[in-house]
């Protein structure tokens, strides 16, 4: 479903350390503006430290009264959530 002043985010291959600040830059500019949808199909690797910051930016955008989601994530991005644990914390966000 298009919401008015979405903006989607698509996450590198790799999300390790190096990926983060700029994926941080985005999200803080996004999550003043609307819906954000972290276009998450082309990730391959994810660090722990990655889908925490994701997990943050949902909790600022519902503090914001805006929708977010991980839309498509891919399979590895999938196993990483499970293996970490984090299935609960990503139950709502993640979508397709």
């Amino acid at each position: 479903m298009a919401v008015a002043n979405t903006t989607t985010i698509a996450l590198p291959a790799i999300v390790d350390l190096d990926a983060l600040d700029g994926v941080r830059d985005k999200l803080i500019d996004a999550l003043e503006s609307g819906h954000v949808v972290v276009d998450a199909q082309g990730v391959e690797r994810v660090s722990t430290n990655a889908l925490i910051m994701l997990i943050s930016a949902n909790e600022t955008a519902h503090r914001n009264n805006f929708e977010f989601e991980v839309a498509a994530a891919s399979q590895p991005m999938l196993a990483a959530i499970d293996r970490l644990g984090f299935g609960a914390n990503f139950a709502g966000i993640v979508k397709g």
